[in-house]
């Protein structure tokens, strides 16, 4: 029935939608919408699917968001004669030379497993058309207001549903509609710190009681977590969000919504501070053990491989007969086919050391584009947005030496998103000079024109 189901989408569906997205600006804004609320849902079919792997990929999937990007990308092709889409987009030669060192890595994949290795293959070629394609319609219509209603809009869904699993299913670690709680933690860092710079930075007036309970629901949802990792990233990433909202402007606005931000978390804290104890101080140390053993083993894998154990193949390798696991003492349940939990160190087992450089520089080159914008865009309508990603993308960066969960296509569709979003940024700003110049030359050839009509400047004729 899913087949069925997918294949009626596709056929009937995305052809229908983009008649209709194209003739109709609301139908438009609805896709451009659900091309980024639906990727809180993992609403998607796999062909060849290997559900009981262990690994970042279990099969070739292909979900709504896919179908979806099908209708924005025939816009945007549809419309290349007004406004011709960018090849190649900001950042994404990076990104190429991370995918290729992926792609030699699958020669050490292990027997039987290449298959599992082009599976993750296949997710970044979805997650790079996603980035591309957001990065080139959102600079054909500059829907930064309108992205940050999306992301209201996603805060209330996941708030609707970690709620309900909080106080009615009786869920202790509440993970929403993600596959895991710290899917979700990592998701709403970015989405969050995003909304307090919009309500801390936006210039013109807005209902400042709806977006702080916005704030105030996301924060709870963060809490019910109860990740270790994912509160102490939050709250440092509403730190970065303060500073460089204060550097660039203080008013007594921004005071009084600090000090309320500042009273809803400390009511947050208090109401939850036995819970959150509960959860530092009775974590197992066997987890602990667990992931120092796996990172072990993954740095033994990087050590031994120079391109990488393979692609999708920590799983298969950290188990006998490949001895990169032989400092743990009888393999348990949790380590035996279990993942890395860093995503850093998951890309330098399976692709080598110098890819995990690669995929540093990937992070940190859209990091320092992002605060280029902030500069860039500071005196703009638009400046919360650079500052809401500093802080969220300085959040889950530092949660991901502690996770792997960026490699999840819920997480990873969102990370491209912030990318297309600065990408776009820079690429608005360097049109925006380009037009400035031109309408000053135009300026000034207005000008030698009347004063050579009216005599002051004279011309030689040859």
């Amino acid at each position: 029935m899913k087949y069925v189901i997918f294949f009626i989408a596709l056929i009937i569906g995305v052809p229908a939608g983009i008649v209709f997205a194209r003739t109709n600006k609301t139908v438009e804004k609805l896709v451009f919408f659900l091309y980024i609320f639906l990727t809180t849902e993992e609403i998607t079919i796999n062909f060849v699917s290997r559900e009981f792997f262990r690994g970042t990929s279990r099969g070739f999937e292909i979900g709504i968001v896919d179908l979806i990007g099908i209708i924005l990308y025939s816009l945007i092709v549809l419309r290349s004669a007004k406004h011709p889409p960018r090849i190649i987009p900001t950042g994404a030669p990076i990104y190429f030379v991370l995918f290729g060192f992926c792609l030699i890595s699958i020669t050490n994949s292990a027997p039987g497993y290449v298959m599992h290795s082009f599976m993750e293959i296949w997710k970044m070629i979805r997650m790079y058309l996603y980035f591309w394609i957001n990065y080139n319609y959102i600079i054909k219509y500059s829907h930064y207001d309108y992205v940050i209603y999306c992301f209201r809009a996603i805060i209330l869904y996941i708030s609707y549903h970690v709620l309900r699993q909080k106080y009615i299913m009786g869920i202790w670690q509440a993970r929403g509609p993600f596959p895991h709680q710290n899917s979700l933690v990592m998701y709403l860092i970015v989405m969050n710190s995003v909304v307090l710079a919009y309500i801390m930075n936006k210039k013109q007036r807005i209902r400042l009681f709806w977006w702080l309970t916005t704030f105030s629901l996301g924060s709870l949802c963060i809490v019910s977590t109860f990740s270790r990792a994912g509160i102490v990233c939050f709250v440092l990433s509403c730190m970065v969000i303060m500073m460089l909202s204060f550097s660039n402007s203080v008013n007594p606005r921004k005071i009084v919504i600090t000090i309320l931000v500042m009273f809803i978390g400390l009511l947050g804290a208090l109401r939850s501070m036995d819970s959150i104890i509960a959860r530092f101080e009775t974590a197992p140390e066997a987890s602990a053990n667990v992931r120092k053993a796996l990172a072990k083993s993954a740095v033994n894998m990087a050590n031994d491989k120079t391109f990488g154990v393979g692609l999708n193949n920590f799983g298969v390798k950290v188990n006998p007969p490949y001895t990169y696991s032989s400092h743990i003492e009888g393999l348990t349940d949790e380590s035996r086919g279990g993942l890395v939990e860093t995503i850093y160190l998951s890309y330098a087992a399976e692709t080598g050391w110098h890819n995990m450089v690669v995929y540093f520089v990937l992070l940190f080159y859209f990091y320092f584009k992002n605060m280029g914008n902030f500069v860039k865009h500071r005196n703009s309508d638009y400046t919360w947005l650079p500052i809401g990603l500093a802080g969220g993308l300085m959040g889950i960066y530092m949660e991901s030496a502690l996770e792997w969960v960026l490699k999840q296509s819920n997480n990873f569709y969102q990370l491209m998103l912030c990318f297309a979003l600065i990408g776009s940024m820079d690429r608005l700003y360097k049109e925006k000079q380009k037009m400035k110049w031109f309408l000053w030359k135009q300026k000034l050839r207005k000008i030698r024109e009347t004063e050579r009509e009216r005599g002051k400047i004279t011309i030689p004729h040859y």
